[in-house]
Protein backbone atom coordinates (compact mmCIF):
# COMPACT_ATOMS: atom_id res chain seq x y z
CA UNK A 1 0.00 0.00 0.00
CA UNK A 2 1.95 3.13 -1.26
CA UNK A 3 2.69 5.84 1.37
CA UNK A 4 0.22 8.61 0.50
CA UNK A 5 -1.59 10.60 2.81
CA UNK A 6 -5.20 9.11 3.42
CA UNK A 7 -8.37 10.27 1.34
CA UNK A 8 -12.01 9.68 2.30
CA UNK A 9 -12.17 6.58 1.32
CA UNK A 10 -10.32 6.09 4.77
CA UNK A 11 -14.11 7.24 6.43
CA UNK A 12 -15.96 4.64 4.14
CA UNK A 13 -13.54 1.82 5.33
CA UNK A 14 -13.97 2.65 8.99
CA UNK A 15 -17.83 3.07 8.82
CA UNK A 16 -18.37 0.08 6.67
CA UNK A 17 -17.02 -1.79 9.55
CA UNK A 18 -18.71 0.17 12.04
CA UNK A 19 -16.58 2.78 14.56
CA UNK A 20 -16.18 0.01 16.85
CA UNK A 21 -14.37 -1.91 14.36
CA UNK A 22 -11.83 0.93 13.92
CA UNK A 23 -11.48 1.18 17.70
CA UNK A 24 -11.06 -2.63 17.67
CA UNK A 25 -8.02 -2.80 15.14
CA UNK A 26 -4.38 -3.33 16.28
CA UNK A 27 -2.59 -0.19 15.02
CA UNK A 28 0.64 -1.28 15.37
CA UNK A 29 1.63 -2.22 12.11
CA UNK A 30 1.41 1.69 11.29
CA UNK A 31 4.43 2.35 13.31
CA UNK A 32 7.28 2.84 11.23
CA UNK A 33 5.62 3.51 8.05
CA UNK A 34 6.98 6.41 5.63
CA UNK A 35 4.59 9.02 6.81
CA UNK A 36 4.60 8.28 10.44
CA UNK A 37 8.10 7.42 11.56
CA UNK A 38 7.42 9.80 13.80
CA UNK A 39 3.96 8.39 15.44
CA UNK A 40 2.02 5.57 16.20
CA UNK A 41 -1.15 7.01 15.15
CA UNK A 42 -0.65 7.80 11.60
CA UNK A 43 -3.90 7.17 9.48
CA UNK A 44 -4.18 3.94 7.21
CA UNK A 45 -3.47 4.69 3.77
CA UNK A 46 -6.11 2.87 0.93
CA UNK A 47 -4.77 1.91 -2.19
CA UNK A 48 -4.92 4.84 -4.96
CA UNK A 49 -8.18 5.02 -7.03
CA UNK A 50 -6.60 4.41 -10.31
CA UNK A 51 -4.55 2.17 -11.48
CA UNK A 52 -3.13 4.02 -14.63
CA UNK A 53 0.46 4.61 -14.47
CA UNK A 54 2.68 7.73 -15.61
CA UNK A 55 1.37 11.21 -16.05
CA UNK A 56 -2.34 10.19 -17.07
CA UNK A 57 -2.86 8.30 -14.17
CA UNK A 58 -1.62 10.94 -12.00
CA UNK A 59 -3.60 13.60 -13.84
CA UNK A 60 -6.44 11.73 -12.78
CA UNK A 61 -5.79 11.02 -9.61
CA UNK A 62 -5.06 14.79 -9.10
CA UNK A 63 -8.36 16.07 -10.66
CA UNK A 64 -10.16 13.07 -8.27
CA UNK A 65 -8.73 14.50 -5.27
CA UNK A 66 -9.07 17.97 -5.83
CA UNK A 67 -13.13 17.38 -6.84
CA UNK A 68 -13.21 15.89 -3.00
CA UNK A 69 -11.13 18.26 -1.46
CA UNK A 70 -13.03 21.23 -2.90
CA UNK A 71 -16.23 19.84 -1.09
CA UNK A 72 -14.49 19.67 2.15
CA UNK A 73 -13.06 16.26 2.63
CA UNK A 74 -10.25 16.30 5.48
CA UNK A 75 -7.94 13.18 3.83
CA UNK A 76 -8.12 14.74 0.63
CA UNK A 77 -7.25 17.77 1.03
CA UNK A 78 -3.97 16.10 3.32
CA UNK A 79 -3.27 14.45 0.10
CA UNK A 80 -3.44 16.69 -2.28
CA UNK A 81 -0.71 18.62 0.27
CA UNK A 82 1.13 15.70 0.41
CA UNK A 83 1.35 15.84 -3.67
CA UNK A 84 2.01 19.29 -4.24
CA UNK A 85 4.62 19.29 -1.30
CA UNK A 86 6.39 16.45 -3.58
CA UNK A 87 7.20 13.81 -0.47
CA UNK A 88 7.41 11.67 -2.49
CA UNK A 89 9.58 11.77 -5.61
CA UNK A 90 7.21 10.49 -8.27
CA UNK A 91 5.34 13.87 -7.31
CA UNK A 92 8.14 15.73 -8.23
CA UNK A 93 6.64 17.89 -11.24
CA UNK A 94 3.55 19.04 -9.11
CA UNK A 95 5.93 20.46 -7.02
CA UNK A 96 4.20 23.43 -5.57
CA UNK A 97 4.46 25.36 -2.21
CA UNK A 98 1.68 27.93 -2.26
CA UNK A 99 -0.78 24.86 -3.49
CA UNK A 100 0.57 22.59 -0.91
CA UNK A 101 0.21 25.43 1.79
CA UNK A 102 -3.60 25.77 0.83
CA UNK A 103 -4.88 22.71 0.85
CA UNK A 104 -2.63 22.11 4.38
CA UNK A 105 -4.95 25.38 5.99
CA UNK A 106 -7.95 23.75 4.49
CA UNK A 107 -7.62 20.26 6.31
CA UNK A 108 -6.47 22.55 9.53
CA UNK A 109 -9.61 24.67 8.89
CA UNK A 110 -11.45 21.72 8.71
CA UNK A 111 -13.60 20.29 11.27
CA UNK A 112 -14.37 16.48 9.95
CA UNK A 113 -9.87 16.73 11.25
CA UNK A 114 -11.17 17.90 14.85
CA UNK A 115 -14.86 17.34 15.42
CA UNK A 116 -14.75 14.05 17.75
CA UNK A 117 -15.74 11.20 15.97
CA UNK A 118 -16.22 8.90 19.36
CA UNK A 119 -16.31 9.59 22.73
CA UNK A 120 -15.97 6.43 25.35
CA UNK A 121 -15.99 7.12 29.15
CA UNK A 122 -12.19 5.18 31.03
CA UNK A 123 -13.58 2.40 33.32
CA UNK A 124 -10.81 4.49 35.27
CA UNK A 125 -11.96 7.75 35.43
CA UNK A 126 -11.48 10.09 32.06
CA UNK A 127 -12.70 10.28 28.28
CA UNK A 128 -11.08 8.19 26.02
CA UNK A 129 -10.38 9.28 22.23
CA UNK A 130 -11.13 6.50 19.89
CA UNK A 131 -8.18 5.54 17.76
CA UNK A 132 -9.66 7.35 14.94
CA UNK A 133 -9.56 10.55 16.69
CA UNK A 134 -5.87 10.24 17.66
CA UNK A 135 -5.10 9.30 14.10
CA UNK A 136 -6.53 12.55 13.12
CA UNK A 137 -5.02 14.41 15.49
CA UNK A 138 -1.50 13.16 14.81
CA UNK A 139 -2.34 14.33 11.30
CA UNK A 140 -3.35 17.54 12.24
CA UNK A 141 -0.10 18.05 14.12
CA UNK A 142 1.99 17.20 11.71
CA UNK A 143 -0.11 19.25 9.37
CA UNK A 144 0.73 22.43 11.01
CA UNK A 145 4.74 21.54 11.31
CA UNK A 146 4.82 21.36 7.51
CA UNK A 147 2.77 24.11 7.07
CA UNK A 148 5.00 26.55 9.68
CA UNK A 149 7.91 25.51 7.37
CA UNK A 150 6.05 26.31 4.60
CA UNK A 151 5.23 29.41 5.27
CA UNK A 152 8.85 30.17 6.71
CA UNK A 153 10.57 30.06 3.24
CA UNK A 154 7.70 32.27 1.48
CA UNK A 155 7.71 35.88 1.13
CA UNK A 156 4.74 38.17 1.90
CA UNK A 157 3.09 37.97 -2.19
CA UNK A 158 3.19 34.03 -1.73
CA UNK A 159 1.54 34.38 1.91
CA UNK A 160 -0.73 36.66 0.68
CA UNK A 161 -2.04 34.22 -2.71
CA UNK A 162 -1.87 31.20 -0.18
CA UNK A 163 -4.41 33.11 1.55
CA UNK A 164 -6.66 34.86 -1.15
CA UNK A 165 -6.92 31.03 -2.68
CA UNK A 166 -8.13 29.30 0.85
CA UNK A 167 -10.75 32.59 1.07
CA UNK A 168 -11.98 31.53 -2.51
CA UNK A 169 -12.36 28.31 -1.89
CA UNK A 170 -14.28 28.80 1.26
CA UNK A 171 -15.86 31.14 -0.62
CA UNK A 172 -17.68 28.18 -3.02
CA UNK A 173 -18.97 26.26 0.03
CA UNK A 174 -21.60 28.26 0.88
CA UNK A 175 -22.60 29.29 4.66
CA UNK A 176 -20.02 26.71 6.10
CA UNK A 177 -17.00 28.09 4.16
CA UNK A 178 -17.62 31.48 5.11
CA UNK A 179 -18.47 30.80 8.87
CA UNK A 180 -14.72 28.69 8.74
CA UNK A 181 -13.72 31.99 7.69
CA UNK A 182 -14.92 33.90 10.42
CA UNK A 183 -13.68 31.09 12.68
CA UNK A 184 -10.11 32.20 10.92
CA UNK A 185 -9.96 35.50 11.90
CA UNK A 186 -11.87 35.59 15.44
CA UNK A 187 -9.14 35.45 17.90
CA UNK A 188 -11.90 32.90 20.44
CA UNK A 189 -10.79 30.30 18.11
CA UNK A 190 -7.62 28.37 17.48
CA UNK A 191 -5.02 29.63 14.86
CA UNK A 192 -6.66 27.60 11.94
CA UNK A 193 -10.13 28.11 13.64
CA UNK A 194 -10.80 25.17 15.66
CA UNK A 195 -11.85 25.07 19.50
CA UNK A 196 -9.27 27.19 20.91
CA UNK A 197 -8.73 24.44 23.61
CA UNK A 198 -8.19 21.80 20.72
CA UNK A 199 -4.70 20.42 21.72
CA UNK A 200 -2.71 20.98 18.06
CA UNK A 201 -4.06 25.33 18.90
CA UNK A 202 -2.65 25.10 21.95
CA UNK A 203 0.32 23.23 20.72
CA UNK A 204 0.45 25.72 17.77
CA UNK A 205 0.19 28.31 20.04
CA UNK A 206 2.97 27.87 22.60
CA UNK A 207 6.52 29.49 22.15
CA UNK A 208 9.38 27.05 22.42
CA UNK A 209 11.73 24.86 20.54
CA UNK A 210 9.56 21.68 20.39
CA UNK A 211 6.04 23.43 20.04
CA UNK A 212 4.88 27.04 18.61
CA UNK A 213 3.59 27.69 14.98
CA UNK A 214 4.83 31.56 14.64
CA UNK A 215 4.31 31.62 10.92
CA UNK A 216 1.24 29.33 10.47
CA UNK A 217 -0.51 32.21 13.34
CA UNK A 218 0.48 35.18 11.34
CA UNK A 219 -1.19 33.75 7.95
CA UNK A 220 -4.53 35.30 8.91
CA UNK A 221 -4.00 38.32 11.44
CA UNK A 222 -7.02 37.88 14.10
CA UNK A 223 -9.79 40.74 13.35
CA UNK A 224 -12.89 41.67 14.79
CA UNK A 225 -14.23 43.40 11.39
CA UNK A 226 -13.05 40.40 8.93
CA UNK A 227 -14.56 38.33 11.56
CA UNK A 228 -17.86 39.66 11.67
CA UNK A 229 -17.46 40.54 8.03
CA UNK A 230 -18.03 36.62 6.90
CA UNK A 231 -19.92 35.81 9.55
CA UNK A 232 -22.29 38.28 8.06
CA UNK A 233 -22.00 36.78 4.84
CA UNK A 234 -23.15 32.93 5.98
CA UNK A 235 -25.70 34.73 6.93
CA UNK A 236 -26.88 36.33 3.83
CA UNK A 237 -26.66 32.87 2.24
CA UNK A 238 -30.01 32.17 3.95
CA UNK A 239 -28.57 29.57 6.40
CA UNK A 240 -30.57 29.78 9.78
CA UNK A 241 -27.74 28.54 11.43
CA UNK A 242 -25.81 30.77 10.27
CA UNK A 243 -27.93 34.06 11.06
CA UNK A 244 -27.97 32.57 15.06
CA UNK A 245 -24.25 32.08 14.98
CA UNK A 246 -24.03 36.11 13.97
CA UNK A 247 -26.31 37.17 16.82
CA UNK A 248 -23.99 35.02 19.23
CA UNK A 249 -21.10 36.61 17.25
CA UNK A 250 -22.53 40.13 18.11
CA UNK A 251 -22.81 39.73 21.88
CA UNK A 252 -19.75 37.58 22.46
CA UNK A 253 -17.77 40.65 23.26
CA UNK A 254 -19.30 43.95 24.23
CA UNK A 255 -17.17 46.04 21.13
CA UNK A 256 -18.74 43.66 18.50
CA UNK A 257 -22.20 45.55 18.39
CA UNK A 258 -20.54 48.74 17.32
CA UNK A 259 -19.45 46.99 13.99
CA UNK A 260 -22.94 46.46 12.67
CA UNK A 261 -23.14 49.36 9.84
CA UNK A 262 -20.06 49.04 8.52
CA UNK A 263 -19.73 45.45 8.17
CA UNK A 264 -22.68 45.40 6.59
CA UNK A 265 -22.08 47.91 4.04
CA UNK A 266 -18.67 46.67 3.69
CA UNK A 267 -20.38 42.97 3.03
CA UNK A 268 -22.22 44.73 -0.18
CA UNK A 269 -18.90 45.13 -2.07
CA UNK A 270 -17.03 42.26 -0.73
CA UNK A 271 -15.66 39.80 -3.76
CA UNK A 272 -13.59 36.40 -3.63
CA UNK A 273 -10.29 37.18 -4.29
CA UNK A 274 -10.84 34.93 -8.17
CA UNK A 275 -13.11 34.91 -10.54
CA UNK A 276 -12.10 31.17 -10.78
CA UNK A 277 -9.36 29.01 -9.22
CA UNK A 278 -6.32 30.59 -11.13
CA UNK A 279 -5.26 27.97 -13.42
CA UNK A 280 -1.57 28.03 -12.34
CA UNK A 281 0.18 24.46 -12.35
CA UNK A 282 4.03 23.96 -11.53
CA UNK A 283 5.96 23.02 -14.44
CA UNK A 284 5.66 19.74 -15.99
CA UNK A 285 2.34 19.88 -13.64
CA UNK A 286 -1.54 19.29 -13.85
CA UNK A 287 -3.19 22.80 -14.39
CA UNK A 288 -5.24 24.10 -11.15
CA UNK A 289 -8.72 22.75 -12.11
CA UNK A 290 -11.65 24.74 -10.05
CA UNK A 291 -13.71 21.96 -8.96
CA UNK A 292 -16.10 23.93 -7.31
CA UNK A 293 -19.70 22.46 -6.98
CA UNK A 294 -22.58 24.38 -8.20
CA UNK A 295 -25.72 24.72 -5.58
CA UNK A 296 -29.30 24.70 -6.86
CA UNK A 297 -29.11 28.82 -7.62
CA UNK A 298 -25.67 28.20 -9.64
CA UNK A 299 -27.04 25.38 -11.78
CA UNK A 300 -30.37 27.31 -12.69
CA UNK A 301 -28.06 30.14 -13.57
CA UNK A 302 -26.12 28.14 -15.54
CA UNK A 303 -29.27 26.73 -17.50
CA UNK A 304 -30.00 30.17 -18.96
CA UNK A 305 -26.71 30.26 -20.72
CA UNK A 306 -28.45 30.07 -24.03
CA UNK A 307 -29.81 33.73 -23.63
CA UNK A 308 -26.75 35.25 -23.65
CA UNK A 309 -25.80 35.64 -28.07
CA UNK A 310 -22.87 33.50 -29.15
CA UNK A 311 -21.15 35.71 -30.79
CA UNK A 312 -20.12 36.82 -26.92
CA UNK A 313 -18.60 33.33 -26.43
CA UNK A 314 -16.68 33.48 -29.97
CA UNK A 315 -15.01 36.41 -29.23
CA UNK A 316 -13.53 35.42 -25.76
CA UNK A 317 -12.55 32.02 -27.29
CA UNK A 318 -11.05 34.39 -30.53
CA UNK A 319 -9.61 36.65 -27.81
CA UNK A 320 -7.69 33.73 -26.49
CA UNK A 321 -6.31 32.29 -29.55
CA UNK A 322 -7.94 29.28 -29.57
CA UNK A 323 -10.45 29.41 -32.72
CA UNK A 324 -9.57 29.42 -36.16
CA UNK A 325 -12.85 28.65 -37.95
CA UNK A 326 -16.26 30.75 -38.28
CA UNK A 327 -18.67 29.53 -35.24
CA UNK A 328 -22.46 30.69 -35.37
CA UNK A 329 -23.84 27.98 -32.94
CA UNK A 330 -22.52 25.63 -30.13
CA UNK A 331 -22.25 22.83 -32.73
CA UNK A 332 -20.03 25.20 -34.70
CA UNK A 333 -16.57 25.15 -32.24
CA UNK A 334 -14.20 21.95 -33.11
CA UNK A 335 -13.12 19.81 -30.74
CA UNK A 336 -9.58 20.89 -30.18
CA UNK A 337 -10.63 24.26 -29.36
CA UNK A 338 -12.76 22.43 -26.91
CA UNK A 339 -10.06 20.55 -25.62
CA UNK A 340 -7.89 23.62 -25.57
CA UNK A 341 -9.90 25.66 -23.25
CA UNK A 342 -10.32 22.80 -20.74
CA UNK A 343 -6.73 22.33 -20.76
CA UNK A 344 -6.20 26.02 -20.12
CA UNK A 345 -8.44 25.45 -16.68
CA UNK A 346 -7.38 22.07 -15.60
CA UNK A 347 -10.18 19.91 -17.02
CA UNK A 348 -10.03 16.86 -19.42
CA UNK A 349 -11.03 17.78 -22.75
CA UNK A 350 -14.53 17.10 -24.33
CA UNK A 351 -17.18 16.36 -27.27
CA UNK A 352 -19.54 19.43 -26.94
CA UNK A 353 -19.22 23.09 -25.45
CA UNK A 354 -21.02 22.83 -22.40
CA UNK A 355 -22.87 25.65 -20.52
CA UNK A 356 -20.01 25.85 -17.68
CA UNK A 357 -17.38 26.15 -20.77
CA UNK A 358 -19.33 29.24 -22.23
CA UNK A 359 -19.03 30.75 -19.01
CA UNK A 360 -15.60 29.77 -18.29
CA UNK A 361 -14.10 31.48 -22.31
CA UNK A 362 -15.85 34.76 -21.18
CA UNK A 363 -13.97 34.34 -17.81
CA UNK A 364 -10.96 33.53 -18.67
CA UNK A 365 -10.89 36.37 -21.50
CA UNK A 366 -12.54 38.36 -18.68
CA UNK A 367 -9.26 38.20 -16.48
CA UNK A 368 -6.72 38.20 -19.22
CA UNK A 369 -7.66 41.77 -19.93
CA UNK A 370 -10.34 41.45 -23.10
CA UNK A 371 -12.55 44.42 -21.85
CA UNK A 372 -15.68 43.25 -24.23
CA UNK A 373 -15.70 39.86 -21.97
CA UNK A 374 -15.62 42.15 -18.83
CA UNK A 375 -18.68 43.82 -20.13
CA UNK A 376 -19.95 41.12 -20.64
CA UNK A 377 -19.27 39.27 -17.80
CA UNK A 378 -20.62 42.45 -15.75
CA UNK A 379 -23.75 42.19 -17.57
CA UNK A 380 -24.06 37.70 -16.86
CA UNK A 381 -23.54 38.72 -13.30
CA UNK A 382 -26.00 41.77 -13.40
CA UNK A 383 -29.05 39.34 -14.90
CA UNK A 384 -27.99 36.04 -13.01
CA UNK A 385 -27.41 34.11 -16.72
CA UNK A 386 -24.57 32.04 -16.57
CA UNK A 387 -23.08 32.84 -12.65
CA UNK A 388 -25.41 33.91 -9.75
CA UNK A 389 -26.72 37.30 -9.42
CA UNK A 390 -23.93 39.20 -8.00
CA UNK A 391 -23.83 42.94 -7.92
CA UNK A 392 -21.13 43.62 -6.13
CA UNK A 393 -18.87 41.59 -8.83
CA UNK A 394 -21.16 42.90 -12.05
CA UNK A 395 -19.91 46.57 -10.43
CA UNK A 396 -16.32 45.01 -10.51
CA UNK A 397 -16.64 43.90 -13.76
CA UNK A 398 -17.84 47.03 -15.24
CA UNK A 399 -15.26 49.46 -13.44
CA UNK A 400 -12.44 46.68 -15.37
CA UNK A 401 -14.05 47.99 -19.04
CA UNK A 402 -14.94 51.13 -18.30
CA UNK A 403 -10.60 51.58 -17.42
CA UNK A 404 -10.00 50.45 -20.25
CA UNK A 405 -12.54 52.91 -22.19
CA UNK A 406 -15.35 51.30 -22.65
CA UNK A 407 -18.27 53.59 -23.67
CA UNK A 408 -20.60 50.82 -23.26
CA UNK A 409 -18.86 50.00 -19.74
CA UNK A 410 -19.34 53.96 -19.10
CA UNK A 411 -23.10 54.15 -20.51
CA UNK A 412 -23.69 50.70 -18.58
CA UNK A 413 -22.74 51.76 -15.18
CA UNK A 414 -24.58 55.38 -15.37
CA UNK A 415 -27.87 54.38 -16.78
CA UNK A 416 -28.13 50.29 -16.14
CA UNK A 417 -28.49 50.48 -12.64
CA UNK A 418 -31.14 52.86 -10.91
CA UNK A 419 -29.69 54.66 -7.94
CA UNK A 420 -32.37 56.64 -6.76
CA UNK A 421 -30.88 59.68 -8.11
CA UNK A 422 -33.14 61.05 -10.88
CA UNK A 423 -32.67 63.86 -13.56
CA UNK A 424 -28.50 63.46 -13.77
CA UNK A 425 -27.37 63.19 -17.43
CA UNK A 426 -23.97 64.74 -16.92
CA UNK A 427 -21.53 61.72 -17.25
CA UNK A 428 -19.30 62.99 -14.32
CA UNK A 429 -21.69 63.28 -11.62
CA UNK A 430 -23.42 60.02 -12.33
CA UNK A 431 -19.79 58.45 -12.48
CA UNK A 432 -19.33 60.25 -8.78
CA UNK A 433 -22.65 58.52 -7.77
CA UNK A 434 -21.62 55.20 -8.72
CA UNK A 435 -18.85 55.21 -7.40
CA UNK A 436 -20.55 55.84 -3.59
CA UNK A 437 -20.73 52.11 -3.52
CA UNK A 438 -22.37 51.80 -0.41
CA UNK A 439 -25.59 53.81 -1.60
CA UNK A 440 -24.96 52.26 -5.03
CA UNK A 441 -24.66 48.42 -4.07
CA UNK A 442 -27.64 49.14 -1.83
CA UNK A 443 -30.03 50.75 -4.56
CA UNK A 444 -29.10 48.20 -7.96
CA UNK A 445 -32.32 47.99 -9.29
CA UNK A 446 -31.49 46.24 -12.79
CA UNK A 447 -34.27 47.63 -15.89
CA UNK A 448 -35.01 44.88 -18.86
CA UNK A 449 -35.47 47.50 -21.12
CA UNK A 450 -31.53 49.40 -20.28
CA UNK A 451 -30.07 45.46 -20.03
CA UNK A 452 -31.49 45.51 -23.89
CA UNK A 453 -29.83 48.29 -24.59
CA UNK A 454 -26.44 46.95 -23.11
CA UNK A 455 -26.45 44.40 -24.72
CA UNK A 456 -27.62 45.82 -27.80
CA UNK A 457 -24.61 47.97 -27.84
CA UNK A 458 -21.79 44.84 -27.30
CA UNK A 459 -23.48 42.51 -29.58
CA UNK A 460 -23.70 44.63 -32.62
CA UNK A 461 -20.76 42.76 -35.54
CA UNK A 462 -18.05 45.45 -36.25
CA UNK A 463 -19.23 45.75 -40.06
CA UNK A 464 -22.52 47.18 -38.16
Amino acid sequence: MPARLGVALMAGLCLSTSLSGCDNMDWRWLQGRKAGVDGQYACPRPPEPFQTQGFNGQEREIRYYRHLAFSNDFFAQLELANRYSAADASDKNLEDHIESSVWLVMALANQQGYAPMSRAMDPRGGVLASRYDKCRAFERERAYRILNNELSMMDSGERDKVRDRVIYIQSTLGADGFRTLGRLYDDQYGPMGEPADNQQAIRAMMRGHNYGTSNVRTLFERSDVDAYLYNYKASETGDVGAYVLLKDFEKSAPSRTRYASFVESKARRWTSPYEFYPPDAPPGGVPHSDESRPDDGASYALSRMEELPFIHVVRALDYLNLLNVACFEPKDVPKQTIDALRSMIGMPGGERLTYLDRVRAIQLAAVNGDSRSQLVLAVMYSEGVGVEVDYARAFYWYQQAEKQGSPEARYAMSTYFDLGVKGVADQDKAELVVMQLDAALAGFKPSAGRLQAVLAQVSRTPEN
